[in-house]
């Protein structure tokens, strides 16, 4: 049986009734099977948000809490607190989804006995490093990898649970590793998994955690279980990947736009995938899609609560039939470096100099312009790294100015978008919005046209340029038609 890795975001995990009769129950009738199938599962919306920190506020989480404590610090319990908090909402999610009392008694204790035994290590850690040979800082990493884990570990126990309630042979497959004594490559330990299931007569329930000697954490962020799925996808060699989302992979964000004005892309390529990832909207993470791109594995990203439609459809060799701009996208919070010194002028250091120290403090380039003394790269970072990349600038170069400020950037974006004036008429929309666009950049191979423009405009540019370049196109088709 050909079978395909599928992908339930958090959001959608928090709806147990929905993944159950539009995803697991609804593509079984459509298939005639509910087999053949492989679910990877997000932790419920919110709770990889408490376990390290929240994704975009920042607020601390159990990682961040314990991370900053001190021994001589007031506060220095606070993780503890917070670990509670997590389980309390984990005893809250078992609460809603189990009717059946041993069943609810069995989800407590697996998910207790988890947070606890990760309470007595961070415990352990933290007395252990009262001496002076051992260093905190060397075990936040691991730390991270431990506390991410224990939210998918929490929704596939339970996703299993419940669907074999309903007569569905689903099995639950712990990848966190917990209690293991030795590590594999991430790519040997879902080979190892895959060899293990039995896909035409069960359901395969997948944590999207793995632990693996990599560290998923480490190498891919808060991206980990998007890479499971993919590398699953790849080693499985799936005939589709697929992800279930809370919404389509639409031509701007609803909340912004307005739902009755954006549309579902419905077919794109893996570039314009790659477009989006890097400005923080993601179909895919760019390191999963490659591995897909490569197996010519086609990906869907779908809306878990409407099934009946086909969602988006992400290949390699996708272009629109005409030129147009598919999705406008783009990010707030953006910090930009700016580096001029007159200096600058056919010296060629500068730029890896400054690339250099933006990696060496593990700041993220979304994009960057030059003249011919100035450079500013645009970053996906907090204030705090980026004064400690402003600091090492300034060593490094004496004589510039560097300053740093908070931006938004924009996008138009597209799988082809070389047709005269398209430049023009995004500008143009934005001028109509009284927007002033501090930077542009359009690469040769014409996919996108990044606008950096002030933080307090990101909204209003997002929505006349939606209105200017895309529901245009849309009514000029309805009268064509």
């Amino acid at each position: 049986m050909q079978h395909t890795v599928e992908k339930i975001g958090g959001t959608s995990m928090s709806d147990y009734a929905a993944v159950r009769d539009n995803i697991v129950l609804y593509g079984g009738q459509k298939n005639k099977n509910v087999y053949g199938r492989i679910f990877v599962v997000s932790a419920y919306g919110g709770i990889t948000d408490m376990l390290l920190e929240h994704k975009r506020g920042g607020e601390p989480g159990v990682y961040a809490l314990f991370a900053g404590a001190t021994s001589d610090d007031d506060g220095a319990d606070h993780w503890e607190a917070q670990l509670d908090r997590v389980l309390t909402s984990m005893l809250a999610h078992n609460s809603k989804l189990f009717g059946n009392a041993m069943d609810r008694r069995e989800a407590d204790q697996f998910i207790t006995e988890r947070i606890e035994g990760v309470r007595s290590c961070l415990q352990d850690l933290r007395r252990v490093c009262t001496y002076g040979h051992f260093q905190l800082d060397e075990h936040l990493t691991t730390l991270r990898e431990l506390l991410a884990s224990l939210g998918e570990v929490h929704s596939a126990y339970n996703m299993a649970t419940l669907l074999r309630r309903e007569g569905i042979a689903a099995r639950f497959i712990d990848l966190t590793g917990w209690r293991r004594s030795s590590l594999l490559p991430l790519d040997e330990q879902l080979r190892q998994a895959f060899d293990e299931m039995d896909i035409d007569n069960e359901l395969p329930i997948v944590t999207g955690y793995c632990q693996c000697t990599e560290g998923m954490i480490r190498t891919f962020d808060r991206g980990y279980s998007e890479m499971t799925f993919a590398r699953l996808a790849v080693i499985s060699n799936a005939k589709e990947a697929i992800i279930h989302k809370e919404f389509h992979l639409s031509s701007a964000d609803p909340r912004m736009v307005g739902t009755e004005k954006v549309i579902p892309i419905g077919r794109t390529n893996y570039d314009v995938a790659d477009q989006l990832a890097n400005l923080g909207m993601e179909a895919i993470h760019p390191r999963a899609a490659k591995g897909l791109r490569q197996l010519s594995i086609p990906l869907r990203v779908k809306n878990t609560f409407e099934p009946e439609h086909a969602g988006t459809l992400i290949t390699q060799e996708y272009v629109s039939a005409r030129p147009r701009v598919e999705i406008i996208a783009g990010r707030k919070g953006v910090l930009a470096v700016e580096v001029f010194d007159q200096d600058m002028v056919g010296a060629n250091r500068y730029d890896s100099v400054i690339v250099q120290a933006v990696h060496r403090h593990r700041a993220r380039i979304i994009t960057k312009d030059l003249n011919a003394n100035t450079i500013t790269h645009f970053l996906d970072t907090g204030l705090g790294t980026i004064k400690r990349i402003i600091a090492d600038l300034e060593e490094q170069f004496p004589n510039a100015e560097i300053r740093a400020r908070k931006v938004a950037i924009v996008s138009a974006v597209g799988s082809d978008m070389k047709v005269g004036g398209m430049l023009s008429r995004t500008v143009r929309a934005l001028a109509d919005a009284g927007i002033d666009i501090l930077a542009i950049h359009q690469s040769m191979r014409q996919v996108d046209i990044q606008f950096v423009i002030e933080e307090t405009d990101y909204e209003a540019a997002v929505r006349s340029l939606h209105a200017g370049v895309i529901e245009s196109d849309q009514g000029s088709m309805e009268i064509a038609a």
